[in-house]
């Protein structure tokens, strides 16, 4: 096989077929998530047929201007949907810009690292490259964030009044906050840390699946997953602990007291 098989339209009609199935079960099992389940399908559909057509004009551009262009808005969305997740956010838009701020630096960095060394295209930003690497590891790393705040926010109103009487005992804010910090971050490493012990025995990636039915080498397709994880690792590593940590900070202030007045119901 020296390339992917073509699909058509029939083929993916048949496999939407399974999703309208999953959708009538739902619906006769009063599951109340039939409405959803089809408006999130049609969404799906709308948007990908859309982002094919974006990416085969900006494919052809090999423009560094637009490639930065579509990281910004995607960056920009990112940071939307850290904030949509979170029950209660800080108050001033600082959930946005805290968001989008370390998603910002860790997978720009990250990806920036990618392209100069590890994988070297000509140009450098060559969007074919760039761009899905960059929602690879855009996508983990809000995840992971995300979680991490959801849990951080969480634990500090369930432990408000141990963590108080920490501070009024001499403790400083991050002494307090230790224990809340730690389940925060933890929250936000188990989805990259589960899907690397389940990559390989249990899941074939997406990216390493797709290689395959495009004929490439399974031994080349395997290290190229192998780099990618590795990149996702790191990014979300370091963009938990940013927004994790800056969050903390948020929500304390100088004379080590807790202000959860700072954060407001969504």
């Amino acid at each position: 096989m020296t390339g992917a098989i073509p699909l058509s339209w029939l083929d993916l009609s048949l496999a939407a077929g399974l999703m309208l199935a999953a959708a009538l079960l739902s619906l006769l099992l009063q599951l109340g998530i039939t409405r959803s389940f089809l408006v999130a399908a049609a969404r799906m559909t709308i948007q990908l047929l859309l982002i094919g057509q974006v990416l085969t004009w900006l494919f052809a551009q090999r423009s560094l201007w637009l490639t930065l262009a579509a990281g910004c808005i995607m960056l920009l969305v990112a940071g939307y949907e850290i904030r949509s997740r979170q029950e209660r956010r800080l108050t001033g838009g600082w959930t946005y810009y805290l968001g989008t701020g370390t998603l910002t630096l860790s997978c720009s960095l990250v990806l920036f690292l990618a392209l100069t060394t590890q994988i070297g295209p000509d140009p450098w930003y060559d969007p074919r490259y760039a761009i899905p690497l960059f929602g690879m590891i855009l996508g983990n790393c809000l995840t992971g964030i995300a979680l991490g705040l959801n849990s951080l926010i969480a634990r500090l109103e369930d432990d408000r009044r141990g963590i108080e009487a920490q501070l009024l005992l001499g403790a400083n804010r991050w002494q307090a906050l230790r224990p809340s910090l730690r389940h925060a971050l933890r929250s936000g490493f188990m989805p990259i840390v589960n899907s690397m012990a389940a990559t390989g025995v249990v899941a074939l990636p997406g990216m390493m699946t797709g290689q395959i039915l495009a004929g490439a080498d399974p031994t080349e397709a395997v290290r190229y997953q192998l780099l990618v994880m590795f990149l996702i690792a790191g990014a979300t590593s370091f963009g938990v602990i940013g927004a994790v940590m800056t969050t903390a900070w948020r929500v304390t202030d100088r004379r080590d007291r807790l202000r959860l007045d700072r954060l407001r119901q969504q």
